[in-house]
């Protein structure tokens, strides 16, 4: 279980100090990665990625996130597994491909390099959610698997789109308003559960399982 968050500032935000929080966020899935913290930040395209890592697949710092793609065009922060991952280096490989490591996370990243997101997302096998930015199209683009495995929580604030594993790490971005969502706190208290499609707090959803968002700062600006 890693934990992993990011902020996209709308382009129209001229600070990019909102970026920091980034730390702040990814602190607060401490528990969710015992094994260390990365994080990665760009101000230039106002956006930036953290990670909670819980070492299982790689050991080594190879496998540290966020991590960039073979080409430097995507940047990952991923949480989950990929349970077939090894079929898919093996068939990368025999196209070109080179690996720095022995990770499931780089080979996602080769594999949307080779086939595109959408197709890569149907050849993993596994539990995952994760979060991309595209260098070249400056677009995040946020995915989780088909059963919904791991969550995935998005928020949309006056200056940025942020996500994370958590709520807690949504609750740590300086934007964001703790506001009661009362139809969900309603459903709380009456079925002891939030409906798939709500959130405790107003402004924010989980995305649906199966699912791609892509957005660019320019969308909500």
């Amino acid at each position: 279980m890693c934990g992993i968050a990011g902020i996209l500032l709308a382009s129209d935000s001229a600070d990019t100090r909102p970026l920091r929080a980034i730390e702040q966020m990814t602190a607060a899935l401490r528990h969710r990665g015992p094994d260390g913290e990365a994080f990665w930040v760009n101000c230039e395209s106002g956006v930036a990625f953290g990670h909670r890592r819980l070492a299982i697949v790689d050991l080594s710092e190879a496998g540290r996130q966020p991590m960039h793609s073979e080409s430097g065009r995507y940047v990952i922060t991923f949480n989950g597994e990929i349970y077939n991952f090894r079929d898919l280096r093996r068939e990368l490989e025999s196209t070109g491909h080179h690996f720095r490591s022995a990770s499931d996370t780089e080979v996602m990243l080769a594999a949307v390099e080779s086939w595109g997101l959408e197709k890569a997302l149907t050849r993993f096998a596994g539990m995952f959610a994760l979060g991309l930015w595209d260098l070249k199209t400056r677009t995040l683009h946020l995915a989780r698997d088909r059963m919904g495995k791991k969550p995935l929580y998005v928020a949309s604030t006056r200056d940025a789109l942020v996500f994370a594993s958590e709520l807690k790490a949504i609750n740590r971005f300086p934007g964001f308003c703790q506001e009661l969502d009362v139809d969900a706190a309603a459903a709380m208290l009456s079925k002891g559960w939030v409906p798939d499609d709500s959130c405790i707090w107003r402004g924010v959803f989980k995305l649906p399982p199966g699912s791609v968002l892509s957005v660019t700062a320019a969308e909500f600006s």
